[in-house]
């Protein structure tokens, strides 16, 4: 049935109890915040900014009781067991739109546009900058309004969120700490989804940003015929950068410098340097 968000007139009814869990899916946070990692952290943020009142408090006891006792997420949607005070589970879904497949190029070439941010990406980090690069693209990373939710429980609470859905999103919140590709996952793509994009293909100059074919080189990119990067790096020498510090030129700002000269600064010599030609290499 629809669901329309409105003031909590029944608040004054005693609260029901719901029937204890074995196994469900409790929040590690049992006191304080919701959320420790900077994603996980801006995630509660945003719900809590939208002034839901107890109906969030409510599903925070919920969350860390363990009445959630199912969490799958897909492209666009959050599916939940949440155990209340009918034998019966309560089904909770959470959909919100996920980018068009032109909105994720764009975010994509936003990405390689920051070369320090791709790195820490192919690092298995997600970087404070990803909801900025996002935002670039113009398209949310977190939703901007409950309105931009499109949330329903099988629960006859005609609340939204009633305490079901909020305990959902706060174990999902939880489960951010451990995994922050899901949010990318609801978001639409998976980790190798989001990756494949940055990383070079062997052979083949990175023209559109003037970087070398072997950017970036990580563990396992460009595995042809067994050699790993090797592949990468022969391609770097025939196909150096044009120009050699074009990398630097998309680094982010590094917090260094020597007699207040920037590091990247003391850098760019060693970049033309290396991609110089010495007379054995020309003879």
């Amino acid at each position: 049935m629809p669901r329309d968000r409105w003031s909590d007139r029944w608040e004054s009814f005693p609260p029901s109890r719901p029937l204890p869990v074995e196994g469900g899916i409790a929040t590690r946070k049992q006191r304080g915040a919701m959320a420790e990692s900077w994603w996980s952290q801006r995630f509660v943020e945003v719900l809590e900014s939208f002034g839901l009142g107890g109906r969030m408090q409510r599903g925070r006891r919920y969350a860390r009781a363990g009445q959630v006792t199912s969490l799958d997420v897909n492209p666009g949607s959050i599916t939940a067991l949440v155990q209340g005070s009918r034998r019966e589970p309560y089904v909770v879904t959470v959909r919100m739109a996920v980018p068009s497949t032109t909105q994720w190029e764009l975010i994509s070439d936003e990405m390689r546009e920051r070369v320090g941010f791709v790195a820490r990406l192919l690092d298995g980090d997600v970087p404070p900058a990803l909801e900025d690069t996002f935002a670039a693209a113009g398209v949310p990373l977190f939703p901007s309004m409950w309105d931009d939710l499109d949330a329903d429980c099988t629960c006859p609470d005609w609340g939204n969120p009633c305490k079901h859905i909020a305990a959902v999103l706060y174990v999902f919140a939880d489960k951010l700490d451990d995994d922050p590709w899901l949010l990318l996952a609801w978001r639409g793509r998976s980790r190798e989804d989001v990756l494949a994009p940055l990383r070079a293909r062997p052979g083949a100059r990175r023209a559109d940003h003037g970087l070398p074919a072997w950017w970036p080189l990580a563990p396992g990119v460009g595995d042809v015929g067994g050699r790993g990067g090797a592949a990468l790096l022969d391609a770097a020498l025939t196909e150096p950068a044009d120009p050699p510090d074009a990398v630097l030129a998309r680094l982010e700002p590094l917090p260094v410098d020597v007699r207040g000269v920037p590091a990247t600064d003391l850098l760019r010599p060693a970049y033309e340097a290396l991609a110089t030609p010495t007379d054995d290499e020309d003879g």
